[in-house]
C-alpha cells in the first residue's frame, strides 16, 4: 500500500514549510534514510529523509511551493499502484473551487493563469537514463537543458554541454525556467533565498514593463515577497508586541572588571577551547547566575498559567541572512566561561550555516539581545514569547562618571531589560536588572 509523504511540523511555531527541492524525482526507488527533499521552515532549512522504501509514485507540489505542515505532498510505493492525481484535502477537482470562469462566462482568475503559467514551465522533459544520471551529478535541473534528440529529447551530450556553457548562479529550477524563457540574465542577480538563492519571485520581480521615450522614466522598485523566515518573523513579533504589554527598564554598568577579568582568561580559554572569549559569554553567565535568583524573570507564560522553570536555557540571538535564528544554551547556570564560549561559538556559526537543529534552538527560557558591535547604546528588544522577559545589550563606550568626587572615563556598557508586565511588576524586573548589574561590575565572582 503507498505510504503519504508529509509536510512535517519541526517546530512549535512552523505551520507551514516551503519547499525548496526534490532530491529525487517520480519513478526514483527510495530507500530508508535517503534525502527526499529540503524545505525551509520558519527558523531554518533542513533536509528530509525518507521513512519508507519502494519508489517515489507521485511529487504534489513543486519548488517554492507552500505547504501547510502535516499535508500530504508525495506518495511512495509500488511503481504500479494508483494514486490521487492531486493531494488529499486539496479543492482540486471541485467544480466550485477550480472553475474557470464566472457566472457570466468571465476569463480564468489571475490565480488560475497563474498555476496554468507555472505548469507551462514545469513539464517534465523528455530524457535519457544516461543523461537524468550525469544531470544529477553535476547538479543540473533537467528543465534547463534544450534537448537534441527526437521531440526534445536530452542526452548526455545536451547536459554536458549545458554544464559548460551555461554556469550560473544558485537558483530553483522554477526560477531558471522562468529566465531562459523571457531573457533574463541571472548573473549578478541577488536572490531572496536562503543564502542569495534565486527564487521565482526574484525573476519575476527583474521583468519591468518597457517605457516609453515619450513618458517620464519612473524608477522601477525591487520588491521581495514577505515569505519563510521573515514572515515567520514578522507574525511573532506583531503577536508579542500586541499581546504582551512591554516594559523596558534601561541602566548603564560599568565593565572595568569585566574588561579586566577577560584580558586574563583571554589566552587560557582560547588554548583550551581553540575559540577567543567575548563579551557575550561574561554576560551570559552572569545572567545565568541571576535568574536562578529570580524565578519570576526566568518563567514563562503558557495559556491562563505561569511556569517556572527548574532550568535557565538562554536563548542568543544570532542575526543570519533575511532574519534572525535564537540556539539556546541549555542549563547555562551549570557552566564555566570555557564551555559557553565552545558552546556558544559553535552555535553561532551553525546558525549563519543554516545547520541548526530543531533541538538546539528550543526549550528558551530567557533570550538575550546583543547589539554591543554597533553603535547603540540602548534600545527596546522584543519579548520571544512565550518567556517573560528579553535582555538587550548595547555597546562598550568610554564616558565620563563621577567616582568619589571626581569625574573620570569609565567604560559603560546599557542593558535594557524588556519584561511582560502582565506578569512581572516593575520591582522584581528592577530588581533583577539591579542585580545583574552587581554582578557584572564585580565578576569575579562568576569563579566562584
Amino acid at each position: 500500500m503507498a505510504k503519504e509523504i508529509f509536510m512535517p511540523k519541526l517546530s512549535s511555531t512552523m505551520s507551514v514549510g516551503t519547499l525548496l527541492q526534490w532530491f529525487k524525482e517520480e519513478g526514483d526507488s527510495v530507500s530508508v534514510g535517503d534525502p527526499l527533499f529540503e524545505i525551509m521552515t520558519d527558523k531554518i532549512n533542513i533536509e528530509v529523509e525518507a521513512y519508507e522504501e519502494g519508489t517515489l509514485i507521485k511529487r504534489y507540489y513543486k519548488e517554492d511551493d507552500e505547504v501547510p505542515v502535516n499535508h500530504v505532498i508525495g506518495y511512495i510505493g509500488d511503481s504500479n499502484e494508483s494514486v490521487p492525481d492531486h493531494p488529499p484535502g486539496s479543492a482540486e477537482g471541485n467544480s466550485e473551487a477550480t472553475s474557470n470562469s464566472d457566472d457570466n462566462g468571465s476569463a480564468p482568475s489571475v490565480m488560475e493563469e497563474e498555476r496554468q503559467s507555472v505548469n507551462a514551465f514545469t513539464e517534465k522533459p523528455r530524457v535519457t537514463p544516461a543523461a537524468r544520471r550525469v544531470a544529477k551529478q553535476k547538479g543540473i535541473g533537467l528543465q534547463e537543458v534544450p534537448g537534441s534528440g527526437p521531440k526534445g529529447r536530452i542526452h548526455v551530450a545536451d547536459v554536458v554541454s549545458y554544464s559548460i556553457n551555461h554556469a550560473s548562479p544558485k537558483a530553483t529550477p522554477l526560477a531558471k525556467k522562468l529566465a531562459h524563457a523571457q531573457g533574463v540574465n541571472l548573473s549578478g542577480m541577488q536572490g531572496s533565498g536562503t543564502n542569495g538563492k534565486i527564487l521565482k519571485q526574484d525573476v519575476e520581480g527583474s521583468l519591468a514593463s518597457p517605457v516609453t521615450t515619450t513618458q517620464p522614466v519612473q524608477q522601477v522598485k525591487r520588491t521581495v515577497k514577505l515569505d519563510g523566515m521573515r514572515k515567520v518573523i514578522a507574525k511573532r513579533m506583531a503577536e508579542s508586541a500586541y499581546t504582551a504589554p512591554h516594559v523596558t527598564l534601561n541602566s548603564e554598568i560599568d565593565m572595568s572588571k569585566a574588561i579586566e577579568i577577560r584580558k586574563q582568561l583571554l589566552g587560557k580559554i582560547e588554548k583550551q577551547t581553540g575559540f577567543r572569549l567575548s563579551y557575550t559569554e561574561i554576560i551570559l553567565k552572569a545572567v545565568a547566575q541571576t535568574l536562578k535568583n529570580h524565578p519570576i524573570i526566568n518563567a514563562s507564560l503558557q495559556g491562563d498559567e505561569i511556569v517556572f522553570h527548574d532550568e535557565v536555557n538562554i536563548g542568543l540571538a544570532v542575526a543570519v541572512d533575511n532574519g534572525l535564528v535564537v540556539p539556546v544554551i541549555k542549563h547555562a547556570d551549570l557552566k564555566g566561561l570555557a564551555a559557553l564560549t565552545e558552546e556558544c561559538k559553535t552555535l553561532g556559526n551553525a546558525a549563519r550555516e543554516n545547520k541548526l537543529t530543531p533541538a538546539q534552538f528550543s526549550g528558551g527560557t530567557f533570550t538575550i539581545s546583543n547589539l554591543g558591535m554597533y553603535a547603540v547604546d540602548t534600545f527596546t528588544p522584543i519579548i520571544n514569547q512565550p518567556e517573560l522577559a528579553i535582555l538587550g545589550v548595547g555597546r562598550i563606550v568610554e564616558k565620563p562618571v563621577g567616582i568619589n568626587g571626581a569625574i573620570v572615563l569609565r567604560p559603560m556598557m546599557g542593558l535594557s531589560l524588556s519584561f511582560d508586565h502582565r506578569v512581572i511588576d516593575g520591582a522584581p524586573a528592577a530588581a533583577f536588572l539591579t542585580d545583574l548589574k552587581t554582578v557584572l561590575e564585580n565578576p569575579f565572582e562568576l569563579l566562584i
